[in-house]
């Protein structure tokens, strides 16, 4: 009894151990199977090799191994099968599963820096410094043209300037950007060069245009000149249309308000009409303009009823407004009033001096009368 109760445990324990035996088999067999190298169809690295890691899964301790140069930073490059093969051989990597792949892709990732984009920090930059404006205003000229750039994916940081030189008398530039990296490794750095002018919006013509000649809509456009070009009395395209301009303009010519004046609604030698109105009463006359004018100015007429010259104001296109001279009043002289003759009674005693006549020998026989001021007393032709 007892030697059959060891035999069956002794059978137990084998069966326990020849089942795990038959487990951990099948565990290294599908270890085995998983672990089996295979190809990738798409590669995606960001250094400048490929490596056995990139283009194989399970690559075990030869995943850090390059075999290839990477493609240029944001392109895409080809390789076929074989060529990886042959390459995994050479570091004994054999048994790839390849999934009957024919060829793989491999893309190289990196920053893209658009053309525009530098155009815009490098305006930023230069905005508002030494006598320029806003960065929108800025026209730029790079002594080398501007292409986008690629850089190393690793460069996440953004474009910090961190050197701005500007020349106001010539207009040149230099600006400096460093680029920061997520790697230990010193910022890049980007150098830009070339000139900058300040710029406004102004009314240009499209063609010449002969002096007192109104300008029409069709003949002004509006660009961007350099604002040292226009100056502070740039005109509108709005306020340019429609009006008159002061003297002859050429093709091309950025207008200025000081080349613009109200168009003339009389003309000389034109057939105007003459209009006088007043408090029940509106007449109106044929005339013919000696000299032209805008609404406002006054305006020299002849009257072809009378023939006669009289001045108006523009009022309107081919109007001339006129009024009736006021009457003038007759001069009035002033005749002084006639002055009497005062009587010894009617003068104060203490303005004449009654001295009785003077002694022979006096001084006051030679003295005249004395008369109080602001008295005007008759002196006889005797007398005097």
């Amino acid at each position: 009894m007892i030697m059959t109760s060891a035999m069956r445990s002794l059978l137990l324990a084998t069966a326990l151990l020849a089942a795990a035996a038959t487990a951990a088999l099948g565990q290294a067999q599908r270890d085995e199977v998983i672990a089996s190298p295979t190809l990738r169809a798409n590669v995606t690295v960001s250094s400048d090799v490929v490596r056995i890691g990139d283009v194989i899964d399970n690559a075990g301790p030869t995943a850090q191994i390059a075999i290839y140069r990477a493609p240029d930073l944001g392109t895409v490059g080809t390789l076929s099968t074989a060529q990886v093969i042959a390459a995994l051989r050479q570091h004994q990597v054999i048994g790839v599963d390849t999934r009957e792949l024919k060829s793989i892709t491999v893309t190289r990732l990196s920053r893209s820096i658009d053309s525009k984009d530098i155009e815009n920090q490098v305006a930023q930059a230069l905005e508002n410094r030494h006598g320029l404006g806003a960065a929108a205003n800025l026209s730029l000229t790079f002594d080398r043209e501007v292409q986008g750039l690629q850089l190393d994916a690793s460069n996440t940081g953004a474009l910090q300037p961190v050197a701005v030189r500007f020349d106001a008398r010539s207009g040149r530039f230099d600006v400096t950007f460093a680029i920061g990296n997520d790697s230990n490794v010193s910022a890049t750095k980007l150098r830009f060069t070339g000139s900058a002018v300040e710029t406004v919006e102004a009314a240009v013509l499209v063609r010449g245009v002969e002096r007192n000649e109104v300008l029409k809509s069709s003949d002004v456009v509006v660009e961007r000149r350099p604002k040292a070009e226009v100056g502070n009395d740039g005109a509108t395209r709005d306020r340019a249309v429609g009006m008159q301009s002061r003297r002859q303009l050429r093709a091309g010519q950025a207008i200025r308000n000081a080349d613009l004046a109200k168009p003339d609604l009389v003309t000389r030698d034109q057939a105007v009409t003459l209009i006088y109105e007043t408090a029940g009463l509106y007449l109106t006359l044929r005339g013919k303009a000696i000299e032209g004018g805008t609404e406002g100015d006054v305006v020299n007429v002849i009257n072809l009823q009378s023939k006669r010259t009289v001045s108006g104001v523009v009022v309107g296109r081919g109007q001339v407004a006129v009024s009736a001279p006021s009457p003038r009043l007759p001069a009035q002289v002033e005749t002084p009033a006639p002055t009497l003759a005062p009587t010894r009674e009617s003068l104060p005693s203490e303005k004449i001096s009654q001295a009785r006549p003077p002694l022979a020998n006096s001084p006051a026989a030679t003295s005249p009368v004395a008369l109080a001021a602001n008295d005007h007393v008759p002196v006889s032709r005797k007398a005097e």
